[in-house]
C-alpha cells in the first residue's frame, strides 16, 4: 500500500488516480489546507471505490504513526506542503513551519515504523538559479532570498542526512517544473480559489470574465521581458511517479534527484496559447511592483530519461486544453 500526503491537493489526487488505475492500493492523508473533499469524492466516482482517507496535519507525528500502524504501508509519496514562491515572501515563518515540519514528522514516522521507501515531490526552483539547462549535478545557490526555495534545501539536507543514517533508506526527490493539465475528461483537476496563486488560473479567471486585466512583470532578461518557465504535464507527472516508484523496488540504500520537466515557454508565450485555446485576449497590464524572480527554469531532464525512462509526452497546448476543459466544467458545476 502507498500512503500519498496532501493526496486531495492538484498533484497528489492525481498520483492517487494514477496508482489506483496500475492496481495500487493507496491510502490519503490531507490536512485540508490547499484541498478539498471535492477531490476525494471525484476520485471515488472515478475509481469507482472506496478510497482510504484520513484528514491529519501530518506535523501531528502521534497520529501519522496511527496511520502508518492501522495500514500496512510500503512507500509514501510525498505531496504535502505550500509551494507558492510569492506567497513564502508574505508568510515566511508558515512556509518553513509546514513544509520543513512535514518532512520531520515524517521522516519520524516512517524511522519508528520500519517504512524506507519515499519520493519526494519537490520544486525546479529548488537550485536558486536561472538557467533553461539546470541539471541534477549544480550545487543549489542557497544565497537565493526565498522562503520557500529555502524550504526546499532544507528538505533536501534533512532527507540526505537521514538517508546517510541507515542503509535501508529508498528515496527519490523529484524536482518537478511548473504543473499544468487536469485528468483528460475533465473530471478531476485543480480547483482554483478565487484569489489564485498561479499564472494560468488568473488566465482562466480573464477567459471567463471573472477578472478584467492580469498584471505582468515584464523586466526579465528574456526575449520578450517576462520570465521563462518549463511546464509540464500533470499526467506527465504522474507517470515519472509511476516510473520511479517502479525503479525504487529494485534499488538498495539509494537517495536520488530527478529533474522532471516539459516544454518551455514565457509567461507571454504561455498566456497567448491560453488565448489561443480559449478564443479569449488574456488582457494584461504591466505590474505596479517588482519582485525578484528568477528569469528562467528549465531542464532537459537528461537523468530522468537515462534512468527511469522517463521523457514529458504533453504539449504545452494540451495542457492547457486539458486544464480549460476542467476549468469550465466547474464553472458550469459539473
Amino acid at each position: 500500500m502507498i500512503l500519498v500526503t496532501g493526496g486531495l491537493g492538484f498533484i497528489g489526487s492525481h498520483t492517487v488516480l494514477s496508482l489506483l488505475a496500475q492496481g495500487q492500493e493507496v491510502v490519503i492523508v490531507d490536512n485540508l489546507a490547499n484541498a478539498s473533499l471535492q477531490s476525494l469524492e471525484r476520485l471515488e466516482y472515478i475509481a469507482s471505490m472506496y478510497i482510504p482517507f484520513v484528514k491529519i496535519d501530518i506535523r501531528n507525528t502521534p497520529a501519522l504513526n496511527k496511520v502508518f500502524e492501522q495500514y500496512s504501508i510500503d512507500a509514501v509519496v510525498h505531496c504535502a506542503g505550500f509551494k507558492s514562491l510569492e506567497e513564502s515572501k508574505l508568510k515566511p515563518l508558515e512556509y518553513y513551519n509546514d513544509n520543513v515540519s512535514c518532512i520531520m514528522s515524517l521522516l519520524r514516522s516512517m524511522q519508528r515504523t520500519g517504512v524506507r521507501s519515499l519520493l519526494h515531490i519537490s520544486s525546479m526552483a529548488v537550485y536558486g538559479q536561472s538557467s533553461l539547462v539546470l541539471n541534477e549535478g549544480l550545487a543549489f545557490n542557497y544565497r537565493y532570498p526565498n522562503p520557500y526555495i529555502k524550504s526546499q534545501q532544507m528538505i533536501e539536507e534533512i532527507i540526505g542526512d537521514t538517508y546517510k543514517t541507515d542503509s535501508e533508506w529508498r528515496i527519490t526527490i523529484l524536482r518537478v517544473a511548473n504543473v499544468i493539465g487536469a485528468f483528460e475528461h475533465g473530471v478531476l483537476g485543480e480547483f482554483v480559489t478565487p484569489m489564485p496563486k498561479n499564472i494560468v488560473p488568473l488566465a482562466f479567471q480573464v477567459a471567463a470574465q471573472q477578472r478584467d486585466v492580469i498584471e505582468l512583470q515584464q523586466h526579465a532578461d528574456t526575449a520578450d521581458g517576462t520570465v521563462e518557465r518549463s511546464f509540464v504535464h500533470v499526467l506527465d507527472v504522474c507517470d515519472a511517479i509511476h516510473k520511479t516508484l517502479f525503479w525504487l523496488q529494485n534499488q538498495s540504500n539509494v537517495c536520488e534527484a530527478f529533474d522532471i520537466a516539459g516544454d518551455v515557454a514565457s509567461i507571454q508565450k504561455l498566456l497567448d496559447v491560453i488565448a489561443e485555446v480559449t478564443q479569449i485576449e488574456i488582457k494584461t497590464i504591466e505590474a505596479t511592483f517588482e519582485t525578484e524572480e528568477l528569469a528562467q527554469i528549465g531542464s532537459a531532464s537528461h537523468k530522468a530519461f537515462e534512468i527511469l525512462h522517463w521523457k514529458h509526452q504533453r504539449t504545452l497546448k494540451q495542457m492547457i486544453e486539458d486544464e480549460w476543459r476542467f476549468y469550465q466544467n466547474i464553472l458550469n458545476n459539473r
